[in-house]
């Protein structure tokens, strides 16, 4: 990295404008804090002092001419980018944005079913049509794969006339496709390819890491850097390469992202930029030093089974993320979701989530060995305390979904609301999800069948956090009439 990685524009903006002690007749209406003291108590003097609006010392994200460009440029040659665009919205503006500038009305798109629920709304705002390559399976584990270049080229096959491609690399498991093939394969069709690389921002600093997409040559990415980077939640990056517009992209964004960014969310980008640019390979070392202990010990405890680079068969899963610590869960007798409550409930460890088969613990550099361990022994505790016959538990995790109707067409239909269980073969008209991680099992426009609607019982009745729906206790799903 170049010595300009040591800047960062719009946190010394920041700094320099606190002394200035300007007199603030703008908004925020708290006034750098003396309006709200209980707040301020709360979040901390420092904090309220900078939580400023967009002026010209600060520049204005919606067009940026000053600070936010230069921290953009910075964040362009860290990432490897073409353009790099702040993003406050988190990564599903990002997504939601990359879709959008792909795609119009009645345009098609090839992507992932198991993608993240961002990514079929924004199908719904621009009246994209989407073509599902549905994974494959480790049916073993219940969870869907990466996208295999077969199924892509014959996606391809099927419809020439596609704009682009969206991939979801690595998958919320770790699970990364063969990027750099698909991305040569689109191209060679005229196709964009978009990658959602929410999980993935470690990629580009650390070493021996999965490709990133803008090594890969993908057109553009939307990175968490909230996720492994250590910004704010709902910071994001939205990268870009050299066939993409920035000039239009900054035009979709502002379609739908606030006029009002908050300060705290960007400098917090920027001074996470810098400290990765910096200090990323020691950084994400210890991260997998610290996953790669972790993995070691609980699978000896037994039963469990935190799996790695040993799935990896060259296409579906062509490379894994070795920093996820994903444990598949069933073997002890007891879901993912109930692993994660016990967690919870009985140690006082909050991990990432729990689905019906599997947890992830989110490791970072923020954690510290002593933390692992009480991860490790809390882990083979509840193997003790709660662990019982793994038989009679539902494995599949991933249902291949029947699309009747697109997703904006199903969504905006006339709807009646019916029973969960006399649902079966309508079309739903909004979402049925687990959060996290956010996938549906039912997305706008997809038949219910018998299956999902088991599902759904089995995910409520293990404790699953449901969500998408208008019915609050899912008892109810919206139909189109």
């Amino acid at each position: 990295m170049g010595l300009c990685q040591i800047n960062a524009p719009i946190y010394e903006a920041l700094r320099k404008f606190r002394r200035m002690r300007v007199v603030p007749f703008d908004v925020p209406g708290h006034k750098r804090g003396r309006g709200n003291m209980e707040l301020t108590e709360f979040l901390g003097e420092d904090c309220m002092s900078v939580d400023v609006n967009s002026m010209k010392p600060l520049d204005n994200l919606c067009h940026p001419v000053s600070v936010i460009k230069d921290a953009e440029m910075l964040a362009s040659e860290a990432f490897g980018s073409e353009n790099t665009f702040f993003m406050v919205g988190g990564t599903t503006s990002a997504v939601q944005s990359m879709i959008m500038y792909a795609c119009k009305g009645g345009d098609k798109i090839i992507m992932p079913r198991n993608v993240h629920r961002s990514a079929i709304n924004a199908l719904i705002l621009c009246d994209a049509v989407p073509v599902y390559v549905n994974p494959d399976v480790n049916k073993k584990l219940g969870i869907a794969l990466g996208m295999s270049v077969a199924q892509v080229e014959k996606a391809i096959e099927e419809n020439p006339d596609a704009k682009a491609i969206l991939v979801n690399n690595p998958t919320y498991y770790g699970i990364c496709s063969d990027l750099k093939k698909i991305t040569e394969i689109a191209h060679a069709h005229g196709m964009l390819v978009l990658v959602d690389e929410a999980h993935g921002t470690h990629f580009y600093f650390g070493e021996n890491f999965p490709i990133t997409a803008m090594q890969a040559g993908a057109d553009i990415a939307s990175v968490s850097m909230h996720k492994s980077g250590g910004s704010l939640t709902q910071s994001s990056f939205l990268l870009m390469g050299s066939r993409i517009n920035a000039d239009y992209m900054r035009q979709i964004i502002n379609l739908t992202q606030t006029t009002s960014a908050s300060y705290l969310l960007l400098s917090s980008l920027d001074i996470s930029r810098k400290r990765l640019a910096l200090s990323g390979r020691e950084i994400f070392a210890e991260t997998v030093e610290m996953a790669e202990y972790a993995r070691s010990e609980i699978n000896s405890i037994g039963g469990y089974y935190a799996y790695s680079k040993e799935l990896i068969n060259g296409d579906s899963i062509f490379d894994f993320d070795i920093s996820k610590l994903s444990v598949y869960t069933l073997p002890i007798g007891l879901a993912g979701i109930e692993v994660y409550d016990l967690l919870r409930d009985e140690y006082d460890i909050q991990i990432e989530f729990g689905d019906i088969g599997n947890i992830l613990a989110y490791i970072s550099v923020g954690d510290r060995k002593r933390d692992i361990e009480r991860l490790i022994s809390a882990m083979s505790e509840i193997k003790r305390r709660f662990g019982k016959s793994g038989t009679g538990m539902l494995t599949q995790e991933y249902i291949t979904p029947i699309v009747a109707e697109t997703p904006r067409k199903a969504f905006y239909a006339d709807r009646i609301s019916l029973p969960l269980e006399k649902s079966a073969n309508r079309i739903c008209t909004e979402f049925v999800m687990c959060y996290p991680p956010g996938i549906p099992i039912l997305a706008p426009g997809e038949l219910i069948t018998d299956e999902i609607i088991e599902y759904i019982k089995y995910a409520k009745d293990k404790g699953c956090s449901m969500t998408g729906t208008e019915d609050i206790n899912i008892e109810y799903l919206n139909v189109i009439v």
